[in-house]
């Protein structure tokens, strides 16, 4: 979702542009132009790096100074309900999607400050064992250590996780599932020359400090691939080609200095790609230096955080929960991903809720307030 302070800067943008040919336009928000947005306020609002629910709240786009000018659109109509030919199917989808606003809406459970725990139906559930990964993977790719499997096997499938150390423990869980010689590439790191920097102390600097650094944005010092394994790419390489941020592949080659890649998400499904290396600096920050990090910029993708699932429609989605959501709309996304409530299953920990079946959910009902005028 858009920012606020994104939304206002594009507004004095599009009005410096236009005051050149239109005078009377530089009093008009966006120079006079139309802007349309899309988006759902039950989803994650903007991320605020050690914000508090305040400035959360604030930083939403419905909080800006134009939003008075802003038109707001609804969708009325479940057109997954058109596709579903029997009325026992119609219904069992609307029955579904109901819960599911209901659920983003803040409807379900009693709240106390934004947060309540709601029981989750139990034709929903994975009933935890031992091994809790090994029970969500075994839902999610079940046939996964079959030699026959390829892209369309994990084209529409992916277990969500609220936290980066969670997914990293799943996608190497499942890596190691992989037949085949697996090639890992390490990175190359180094301090970043910024003039901000100068005078800091490099001493303790070392390089297997910098390796060990792991960061929102950019790859791992490590990254450990086999053949056939379905990787992410993060950041923006060539968006003509459908290279994107978030765009899912197929690992095809493992070269030592090219990895090459079938396209499995997009308008550009089935294309191969090559990827190399490229300097990569994170923009965290909460990071008391800047340094460059030269990697393929790839990750697993098994598993992905709950905030990098946004915008995908998947068929099959396994929900990871060890530990609860944190923030507005998390629980909403995982929940709304899927087409069928068939492609959803949930693994509560013992960590998230003392009551069995039961999983916090969190809705800021402030945000939805300030959306129409």
């Amino acid at each position: 979702m858009v920012t606020k302070y994104a939304f206002e800067a594009l507004d004095r943008t599009l009005r410096d542009i236009m005051r050149d040919k239109v005078k009377d336009n530089m009093d008009k928000p966006f120079g006079g132009k139309t802007i349309v947005l899309g988006g759902d306020f039950r989803q994650i609002l903007p991320v605020i790096p050690k914000g508090s629910r305040a400035d959360i709240v604030m930083a939403t786009v419905n909080s800006s100074r134009l939003w008075r000018h802003c038109k707001v659109l609804t969708l009325t109509e479940n057109m997954r309900l058109l596709s579903n030919s029997s009325p026992e199917e119609r219904a069992e989808v609307k029955s579904f999607a109901n819960w599911v606003l209901d659920l983003g809406d803040g409807k379900l459970g009693e709240f106390n400050d934004g947060e309540s725990d709601i029981i989750i139906p139990d034709e929903l559930l994975i009933e935890q064992s031992s091994d809790p990964i090994a029970d969500i993977v075994r839902f999610t790719y079940n046939n996964i250590v079959e030699d026959t499997v390829g892209a369309e096997f994990y084209k529409d499938k992916a277990i969500l996780a609220p936290t980066l150390d969670e997914v990293d423990s799943i996608n190497q869980y499942v890596l190691s599932l992989f037949n085949g010689q697996e090639k890992t590439y390490m990175s190359s790191d180094s301090i970043w020359k910024a003039d901000e920097q100068v005078g800091i102390t490099a001493d303790w600097i070392t390089t297997e400090f910098l390796n060990g650094i792991k960061s929102s944005g950019i790859p791992d010092h490590k990254l450990v691939l086999k053949e056939g394994a379905p990787i992410m790419l993060m950041c923006n390489l060539d968006i003509s080609s459908g290279l994107c941020n978030d765009t899912r592949l197929i690992v095809e080659d493992l070269c030592p200095n090219v990895i090459g890649a079938i396209v499995i998400t997009g308008t550009h499904t089935g294309h191969k790609v090559f990827i190399s290396r490229m300097d990569l600096i994170p923009s965290d920050p909460n990071l008391p230096i800047k340094f460059m990090r030269r990697q393929f910029p790839l990750c697993l993708s098994f598993a992905m955080t709950i905030n990098k699932s946004q915008g995908q429609s998947l068929s099959h989605v396994g929900v990871y929960l060890p530990k609860p959501v944190f923030t507005h709309g998390q629980l909403y996304v995982v929940v709304s991903r899927v087409k069928s409530k068939a492609g959803l299953k949930i693994l509560i920990g013992g960590d998230s809720t003392s009551t069995p079946g039961a999983t916090k959910n969190i809705v800021y009902k402030e945000v939805f307030q300030k959306i129409y005028k």
